[in-house]
């Protein structure tokens, strides 16, 4: 594998993590709101992942594929639980019993992700300045 292919792999765990980000904040900024009809409600949205092997040959073993592996972001699904209903008649989308549809978001698993996404992109920034140093270490070495 070349030493590039360090840059490729972290930077695509960069951009996953970023869509990740991305829909947490979404999620987050539309935890609150309400809908008088619960087919219209903000639905919490969850970027699904997969793993994308280089084509390294048939011939080559499990080691060698995955060793070639990055991810990308292959959609983004939304939650199917249902919403949560309140009674608030006097809110202007309420229906008529009185009754607004809040989002299925739950805040706390929203910021556990977000601290979680947080971190492995931290983690992917920091494979590439370590890879970025070595690289430059290997280069000094001809001096």
């Amino acid at each position: 594998m070349s030493s590039f292919k360090i840059f490729e792999i972290a930077g695509a765990g960069l951009s996953a993590q970023s869509v990740r980000l991305n829909t947490v904040a979404s999620n987050l900024a539309n935890a609150d709101s309400v809908s008088g009809d619960p087919s219209t409600v903000y639905k919490a949205r969850h970027p699904v992942f997969q793993a994308v092997h280089a084509a390294v040959g048939s011939a080559a073993t499990a080691a060698q594929q995955q060793s070639g592996a990055t991810v990308r972001v292959a959609g983004i699904v939304e939650s199917q639980a249902a919403p949560t209903v309140r009674n608030d008649p006097g809110n202007p989308l309420a229906d008529a019993d009185g009754n607004v549809y809040a989002p299925n978001v739950n805040v706390i698993e929203e910021m556990t992700d977000m601290i979680s996404a947080s971190r492995a992109y931290q983690n992917d920034v920091e494979v590439m300045s370590t890879a970025r140093d070595l690289m430059l270490a290997t280069l000094k070495l001809g001096d």
